[in-house]
């Protein structure tokens, strides 16, 4: 036994994983197997115990602080600190410690409270109470006491603990209902199976009585795939083997439904859950100004790292006459003469390195967590992003990306449930040519929904034909659906058909609901499942039987699904439903082009159409199926390939039926939020598996694609007329023939592309495999740029992450955003720069692996075009100030360098040093970065092409950033050079100290340093206010109580004795300069001086070459203007000649504020286009020398 377990560790780990089966053995019960029966082994599983939890209480402090200090800002300062400790610096280091230890501090909070939360989200999970079957009895026990193998009982409404297979339930068929809300946020009702061979036990000690083992795969995150089988053991007689697959699994997170309650046996407990397997981390998206940040800081750094050299060099060069080599008042200790000079020169480089190295802004970091954390909210709050039908609002999952979605080049939507609704609605069906219309309308009357199935387009009768009934009864009976039932009635037959709303319909796919309501409508009522019998209600009011023997289950590869039924008659029928271009190719016969022009009819007008079909099935092709079906479901290995294989043989030789049309409207303001996009200069994709003709539609009533957009066809169908290579070839020379007449740029080109997945696929086949054509992906590419947009359909899941990899990895490296409601949109999500997920019906999948989600599609004008501008804009002015602030902070020191014989004398003090950043200028620039908004959020609704103003990162280009480091640096000189000159013409007082001839005030090292300092605190500050165009009362309190609080402290710290200074430089520094008269006129001189350049550049700029910003912003301002001015309504104005300017009053009741100087049509223009009343028709203006009359119906209206 123990050489078995051995030889399979070793096979797994020596010999590699193809040579192992990959399960596990489950006994149920604990129950060991009968002797003679397989060897037991007890294997060891983890518990049931649920960790989200990052830390623990004994190593949060180190992991945390590791994590912490992995970030290279971090680790630099803590570099800094070390050296201050170390080596005889100029600063103390409380300069770099305290700064640190107020980051790392901050940081660790907010992390450790995170994960508390998350501790105890977990011990309310564990601690849940769950009944255990043991021996024969019900037990309870917490849900982390829970083994593998144990027996649970689960009653309605219940959530399931850990991952089960399903034995036995309360409902007669072995069935249960459940839902999947909190795995993919499917709330419909999904049907699992019991074992046939467990499914009669119906009491604790039948189930008990149980003597079996699972045989299965080792855990794994997919949700929808379950490989294993069951070995019943009866008596002496050899084990019964039955396959388990997804049917038989019941998900922990899921919900029971409309069952009383269920037996299970637990397969998968704890983190080895599908589950918890599931909502693993995702992979850190970074932004795009975070890479800027770290380039900034990387260019900061060589500053710094140059300015210690040049000092260090400028030192030992100042120093190399014997004179200046040891001052009369810093001798050197005799350890300091014998040290080497390499050495000395390289403790003197580490000595500036800490005194410059406050241009590194430490600070920055903490206040862009803050920001991104504080800024998330503000989606959350905005009730304009809040869906009264779902009873949800915007939901953010990371802040790490707010910016990113003012950066937004290219959206890569789902169709389905993203742009449409996915609210499915029966429109009509066609039966070997003729259409099929519930409810039609013949002459004025509704016909009823009996009667209706005889109202036949084009045909030359109503007569019923063997087909019709066959199609009628394939879709009642091919499909998943469940009938949720209301209330107890006498008969199910009485009760639906005699039109009381007893029931309704419930499936996990919108379209089967449809297609079965469809029907109902048609005359023919599905009615149940019972005892594996499907009832179906036809129209004559006879209910049919049918029993329902196999279902070859749907998927995204066959793109069909099959069932298997025996009739009353004894008769074996196959019954199959799914795309036109999985069921055409398998048609022998039937009226295939009739029914295929009325599919290609349909799709052009964007409904969503399926064709049916059948077969008979002879008694020896039906155990012929059965065989192959049954080898497929007992194996563990390739049980998905071998499944497949089945299917395909046995979905062949159909008899076409007809096709169904279904229609998904189109999402409310879906067009207008696509339009917005493309003014935006945003290019949208639509990745769809739909086909062409349904999907063009759709792009066309969303405004995808104009009745102007010249359509470019990348399509099979295309492909097989021409090679691959001449298509692409072609449509490229198309493109730039188009733009080299037009002389256009790319983005007013009005191109539409439209790529199936199949011709996709052979685009992004390596270039190896092209046979010398060249590389395909760069024409394909080539092609994608001179296209305003571009629609991808038949595309596999797989295939839209690649088509989001392939625009992501182009030369211009655009940002990328994928927005999806489905679990077959996650892949792209993931891979985009930013994934959006839509609340939709198809599943939260979508939503939870998003980093943000929204309601409806509509709201992602608004998370653009307004959030997204907003916080890049905010984001971008918090990077720049942040460097400018601290080169104007440092650049003094460096100057002051050169006038203290590079002796690393530090020019402000250690309090002024430290608090510079956490204290004295901190607060405005974070409330700035929260609130300033420099145009109103109606204008950025309005004109959706201000985002192009901030496109590609153009705010923290290398320009701009050269602009705000050349400003700080001259604030910086104009810093130091003013108060040097101040101080100019020193004379000595009667008690020796000295004191300058033009201010009369005390002169001295940090009186000096004070009044720089003093100048840099308001200026940098003041400058901020300058840039700051949305003041509201916090804006005052912040701005306004950062400077007052500098006043303050600086009269105390230099005002009182501190006992626990050992020495107290700054005493009576601040006041001795602050009773200076000149030095009050100084100080705003060289405010003034140094805000000077910036404010004129800005004005010049403004009015020689506006952007659209700025001209929205005057356009504001005016706005503004005309609102202030407004008068009551019929209120009158008569304004004299020499009046300054006179309110224009429309219609009795609104004016507008006018000055002579103005230019009247633009003001009035500008007035309209805020929506003013104005009657312009019955209006009349008359101007008579200096005065203005204007004269429109209402009261008295002259001016």
């Amino acid at each position: 036994m123990d050489l078995s377990r051995l030889r399979n560790i070793i096979s797994r780990y020596c010999a590699g994983e193809e040579n192992w089966v990959d399960s596990r053995t489950v006994y149920i019960g604990h129950k060991e197997p009968p002797p003679g029966a397989e060897a037991y082994i007890p294997q060891r599983y983890p518990d049931n115990r649920i960790v989200s939890s990052k830390y623990t209480s004994w190593n949060f402090i180190p992991k945390n602080l590791f994590e912490q200090f992995r970030r290279i800002a971090n680790f630099y300062f803590l570099v800094i600190f070390l050296v201050q400790l170390i080596i005889d610096t100029p600063t103390s280091p409380v300069t770099s410690g305290l700064p640190l230890f107020f980051v790392i501090t901050v940081t660790a909070i907010k992390q450790g409270y995170e994960d508390w939360l998350r501790h105890r989200a977990d011990c309310s999970i564990n601690e849940c109470p769950v009944d255990v079957v043991q021996r024969g009895k019900v037990a309870r026990t917490q849900s982390q006491e829970l083994r593998v193998g144990d027996i649970v009982v689960v009653r309605e409404d219940e959530t399931f603990p850990c991952d089960l297979i399903l034995l036995s339930s309360s409902r007669q068929d072995g069935t249960c209902y459940v839902t999947t809300t909190s795995l993919d946020g499917e709330s419909s009702h999904k049907t699992y199976y019991a074992i046939p061979d467990t499914m009669a036990f119906r009491t604790e000690r039948e189930v008990d009585s149980l003597h079996a083992t699972i045989e299965c795969e080792q855990p794994q995150p997919d949700l929808y795939k379950f490989v294993g089988r069951i070995h019943i053991y009866k008596d002496k007689d050899e084990p019964v083997a039955r396959p388990l697959g997804a049917e038989n699994l019941l998900l922990r997170g899921a919900t029971l439904k409309n069952t009383q309650h269920i037996y299970a046996v637990a397969i998968y407990t704890g983190m080895e859950t599908k589950m918890a397997l599931n909502y693993q981390s995702k992979s850190q998206k970074r932004s795009a100004v975070e890479k800027s940040m770290n380039a900034f800081l990387i260019v900061y750094l060589c500053i710094l790292i140059s300015k210690a050299v040049i000092n260090t060099v400028l030192k030992y060069a100042w120093q190399w006459s014997p004179d200046r080599d040891e001052p009369w008042y810093n001798h050197r200790t005799e350890n300091e003469r014998q040290r080497h000079v390499v050495i000395r020169a390289f403790t003197d480089f580490l000595a500036f390195t800490v005194l410059f190295n406050y241009i590194i802004p430490v600070s920055m970091y903490v206040t862009v967590e803050m920001q991104k954390f504080l800024g998330s909210y503000f989606i959350t709050w905005d009730e304009e992003m809040f869906d009264e039908e779902l009873g949800e609002g915007a939901q953010v999952n990371t802040s790490d990306l707010n910016e990113e979605l003012g950066q937004v080049e290219y959206v890569f939507t789902d169709k389905t449930g993203t742009l449409t609704e996915n609210n499915m609605e029966f429109i009509e069906c066609c039966v070997d040519g003729n259409v099929y219309i519930p409810h039609a309308i013949c002459n004025g009357q509704i016909l009823s929904a009996a009667s209706s199935i005889d109202m036949i387009d084009s045909s030359p009768g109503g007569y019923r034909r063997e087909h019709e009934d066959l199609f009628f009864r394939a879709l009642c009976l091919c499909h998943t659906v469940q009938v949720k039932e209301e209330e107890t009635v006498d008969g199910i037959k009485r009760g639906i058909h005699q039109g009381r709303p007893t029931s309704f319909y419930i499936s996990s796919s919108p379209d089967e609901v449809a297609l079965v309501e469809g029907m109902k409508r048609l005359g023919y009522t599905y009615l149940r499942l019972k005892d594996n019998y499907m009832e179906i209600l036809n129209k004559d009011d006879e209910i049919e039987r049918f029993e329902l023997l196999h279902v070859l289950n749907f998927d995204s590869v066959r793109r069909r699904m099959s069932v298997i039924v025996r009739a009353s008659s004894g008769e074996y029928l196959l019954f199959c439903k799914g795309a036109d271009s999985a069921i055409f190719p398998l048609v022998v016969s039937g009226k295939l082009e009739q029914v295929k022009a009325r599919v290609e009819q349909n799709a052009v007008e964007g409904l969503r159409t399926l064709c049916v079909a059948y077969k008979k099935l002879s008694e020896v092709e039906y155990r012929e199926a059965c065989r192959h079906l049954t080898e497929a479901k007992l194996a563990l290995q390739d049980r998905e390939q071998r499944l497949a294989e089945a299917y395909d043989v046995i979905e062949r030789d159909f008899v076409l039926l007809g096709a169904t049309a279904v229609e998904d409207r189109l999402q409310e303001k879906a067009a207008d939020t696509i339009e917005s996009l493309h003014k935006a200069g945003i290019k949208v994709w639509v990745l769809t598996g739909d086909k062409m003709e349904t999907a063009a539609a759709t792009c066309y009533a969303s405004k995808l694609f104009r009745r102007s957009t010249q359509i470019l066809e990348l399509t099979k169908k295309r492909t097989e007329e021409q090679s691959l290579h001449d298509v692409l070839f072609e449509l490229n020379r198309t493109v730039l023939r188009q733009r080299s007449i037009s002389g256009l740029s790319v983005d007013c080109l009005d191109f539409g592309l439209i790529i199936d997945g199949a011709t996709l696929s052979a685009v992004l086949k390596p270039k190896q495999e092209v046979a010398g054509h060249g590389n395909y992906r760069e024409i394909f590419l080539e092609i994608c740029r001179n296209c305003s947009a571009v629609l991808c359909c038949r595309m596999a899941p797989l295939q839209k992450a690649q088509i989001v990899k392939l625009i992501k990895a182009s030369k211009e490296h655009p940002i990328t955003l994928a927005v999806g409601d489905g679990a077959n949109d996650v892949s792209m999500i993931l891979e985009a720069h930013v994934g959006i997920g839509i609340m939709g019906k198809e599943g939260r999948q979508a939503a939870r692996n998003s980093d943000y989600a929204i309601p409806k599609f509509k709201h992602l004008k608004k998370m653009l075009l307004v959030h997204g501008h907003y916080y890049y804009i905010r984001i971008a002015e918090l990077v720049q100030y942040f460097f400018y602030k601290n080169v104007c902070f440092i650049f003094p020191q460096f100057l002051y360098q050169f006038f203290c014989g590079f002796s690393q004398q530090p020019l402000y003090d250690t309090a002024y040093l430290t608090l510079y950043n956490i204290s004295f200028t901190s607060l405005p620039i974070l409330l700035y970065s929260l609130v300033e908004q420099h145009v109103t959020v109606e204008t950025l609704k309005r004109e959706p092409s201000l985002y192009r103003d901030i496109a590609k990162n153009s705010l923290l280009r290398w320009p701009v950033f050269l602009y705000w480091t050349c400003l700080g640096v001259f604030d910086a000189v104009i810093f130091f050079f003013g108060a040097y000159f101040l101080f100019d013409n020193t004379t000595f007082t009667s008690n020796g100290q000295l004191m300058t001839t033009n201010t009369q005030m005390m002169f001295g090292n940090w009186t000096f340093g004070t009044l720089v300092f003093t100048v840099l605190v308001f200026t940098v500050t003041l400058k901020l206010a300058l840039d700051t165009r949305h003041w509201t009362w916090i804006n005052h309190f912040v701005i306004w109580g950062s400077l007052l609080f500098y006043v303050i402290f600086s009269l105390l710290w230099g005002g009182i004795i501190w006992p626990f200074l050992n020495y107290q430089r700054m005493y009576y520094v601040f006041m001795q300069m602050l009773s200076s008269g000149p030095a009050w006129l100084s100080i705003i001189l060289l405010i003034t001086v140094s805000l000077l350049p910036d404010v004129i550049k800005k004005v010049l700029c403004r009015a020689m070459c506006p952007t659209a910003t700025e001209r929205a912003q005057d356009h504001d301002v005016l706005a503004r203007d005309v609102a202030a001015a407004q008068l009551a309504p019929g209120q009158s104005y008569k304004g004299a000649s020499t009046a300054r300017s006179s309110p224009l009053q429309f219609a009795g009741v609104e004016t507008l504020s006018l000055r002579r100087t103005d230019p009247l049509p633009r003001k009035l223009l500008a007035h309209l286009a805020e929506g003013g009343r104005a009657e312009l028709r019955s209006c009349m203006l008359r101007l008579s020398g200096a005065g203005i009359a204007y004269y429109a119906p209402g009261p008295e209206t002259s001016v």
